[in-house]
């Protein structure tokens, strides 16, 4: 043995000789720490799952303690329409290595110190035994982690690839799935990235026909901190190269390419603000490019606290009523009443005027389709404020509630063309000049119907159409007017007909 290997292997046993008593006393932390991480998780479940009618919950079944080693198994059990609707039960068991140096970070020259390493592994069970059959008997979810001192921790996460039949007539082929996470103590900062190549589905559809879906090149990222109120915040990113689907006879092939589905969401006090876009880079059929399309949503100045406040009213009372509701209804039964105390009356009047209050904005920033020649969009915009009182008639509650309405509208008519020329390029059409003509004039009347109603104004090629409302003041595409003229006028246009000019 040369002199460089013996001094590496002289530290090695050096290192590993330190961390045998280290080992002995992590051992016997180790549960409790796994017990306040199983509490936490689940606080962060029940979060997460607010709004829904579904719960999970994670309990630690057994542990079984070494010196320089542990084993925990675990149980999930869910239930509820993130689920599927159907009880869900997972067994998962953990063979922990005990710190300051696990072996397996010994042997791999990581030598920083950690409370614990995990190796876990999903246990087969009932529900779960197809999915390891699909890979011959291996735990087909696996992740190793690394517990610290501090409690933060850093891991990696797969699902194993697969090639299955799901029944007779269905085939799935996954390519597996990593995920590296890392957190700081108590969970506040989390990271996420992961990947996916490819998975594939071939089955067929009700009339018999086959279908073929394929989706290629699946990137995951996550980077949020946990707000004041328990909840996290920050930024999601879903990006997927290509999806394609096969189907129909004779065969048809629907494609969309460069998706992105990104949110973002921060706090401000006791207010949160949220966004989401969403863009589809192509879309094509059997080959032919149709267009891109995007969408953005956001809300701004909600108000957290009294929020909060209403979902818990939500899950406690109007969750069971509408599940009550809807058995009644199978049942043939009368719907039940909804039963509010008066405390809870009160309650949700109270949430309402303080989100109200708060001055809140939903908005449909962008909705747009664009093809080689043109590219329509809408958008819309409301703010809401506080009325003087939530028990004001109908018609003034709404005037006082409603702050600002923005509402844009732009059509393109050679937008409108391409669509109308793929359309009968899918027909089986095949005379361009008859085409181009039935598209031209289609747009051409589209626009005439529109601007002969007056509910829009031709602007070059496109078709607009503009309401801005504030003050209990409309300017409907330049005409100012109050509301009830405004209202007048759009029932006149459209009960008395269409006039095409």
């Amino acid at each position: 043995m040369n002199k460089s290997a013996s001094v590496l292997l002289g530290i090695v046993v050096a290192v590993g000789a330190i961390s045998a008593g280290g080992a002995w006393y992590t051992g016997t932390k180790l549960e409790g720490v796994l017990q306040k991480a199983i509490v936490d998780s689940n606080k962060q479940m029940q979060t997460a799952m607010a709004g829904s009618n579904s719960t999970a919950v994670l309990e630690l079944v057994s542990m079984e303690r070494g010196t320089f080693s542990s084993t925990a198994h675990y149980r999930l059990k869910g239930e509820g329409e993130v689920f599927g609707g159907e009880p869900v039960e997972l067994l998962l068991v953990d063979k922990i290595e005990h710190g300051p140096i696990p072996f397996s970070r010994l042997v791999t020259l990581k030598w920083l110190p950690v409370m614990a390493t995990s190796h876990t592994e999903l246990e087969p069970n009932p529900l779960t035994e197809k999915w390891f059959a699909a890979t011959q008997g291996k735990s087909p979810l696996k992740g190793v982690t690394n517990l610290g001192y501090d409690e933060s921790f850093n891991g990696t996460y797969e699902l194993l690839p697969l090639d299955t039949k799901l029944d007779e007539k269905t085939q799935l082929i996954f390519s597996g799935l990593k995920i590296d996470m890392a957190a700081s103590a108590q969970g506040q900062k989390v990271k996420a990235d992961g990947y996916m190549d490819s998975i594939k589905l071939t089955t067929v559809s009700e009339d018999q026909t086959p279908v073929h879906v394929e989706v290629n090149g699946l990137t995951l990222a996550s980077n949020l901190s946990k707000s004041t109120y328990g909840y996290y915040m920050g930024d999601n990113t879903v990006l997927l190269s290509n999806i394609k689907s096969t189907f129909g006879e004779p065969k048809s092939v629907l494609g969309l390419k460069n998706l992105e589905m990104k949110s973002s969401s921060s706090e401000n006090g006791t207010s949160a603000s949220g966004r989401a876009d969403y863009k589809i880079g192509e879309l094509s059929y059997n080959d032919k490019t149709i267009g891109a399309a995007q969408m953005a949503v956001s809300l701004k100045n909600l108000d957290i606290p009294a929020t909060m406040s209403l979902m818990q009213i939500y899950q406690t009372k109007l969750q069971p009523y509408e599940k009550a509701a809807a058995e009644a209804a199978a049942a043939g039964e009368p719907t039940p009443e909804l039963n509010l105390t008066e405390a809870e009356e009160a309650q949700v009047k109270a949430d309402l005027e303080k989100i109200l209050a708060g001055a809140p904005q939903i908005a449909l920033e962008n909705l747009s389709f664009s093809t080689a020649n043109g590219e329509s969009r809408a958008s819309l915009v409301v703010d809401l404020a506080k009325p003087q009182s939530m028990d004001l008639p109908p018609d003034e509650l709404g005037r006082q509630l409603l702050a600002l309405l923005e509402f844009n509208l732009k059509v393109s008519k050679p937008m409108l063309a391409d669509l109308i020329t793929v359309q009968a390029q899918m027909e089986g059409q095949t005379d361009a000049k008859m085409i181009a003509d039935q598209a031209t004039a289609t747009s051409d009347m589209f626009s005439a119907m529109a601007v002969g109603t007056q509910l829009a104004t031709l602007d070059g090629n496109d078709v607009v159409t503009k309401l801005h409302y504030a003050n209990n003041q409309v300017d409907f595409n330049g005409q100012k007017m109050t509301v009830e003229q405004f209202t007048a006028f759009v029932m006149n246009q459209i009960g008395g007909g269409v006039a095409v000019q």
